[in-house]
């Protein structure tokens, strides 16, 4: 092959690499928060249930998702898993 093709190759898979591990430390992150607030919810006697079930459903893909190291993904499911869990907290 010649060399000015494979260049071009090579920095999109570099660019694919870098994306995907972009995200790496903010999903862990993320999630850790997001199980210590759901686990702080439950211990306070959360009041919207629902809340608490989508915010549970969340996490789940979002752990799954890190898992197939799928990042970006596992961050956006973590941050609205947050989002409900705050919802729970408030009886909504």
């Amino acid at each position: 092959m010649k060399a000015w093709i494979c260049l071009p190759l090579m920095a999109l898979v570099l660019v694919g690499c870098a994306g995907k591990t972009a995200y790496r430390s903010s999903c862990a992150s993320e999630l850790d928060a997001a199980w210590k607030e759901l686990d702080m919810a439950k211990a306070e006697g959360f009041s919207g249930a629902v809340s608490y079930s989508k915010a549970l459903s969340l996490l789940t893909a979002a752990k799954t998702e890190q898992q197939f190291e799928s990042f970006e993904g596992c961050t956006d499911k973590a941050q609205k898993a947050r989002f409900y869990i705050r919802e729970s907290r408030a009886g909504r």
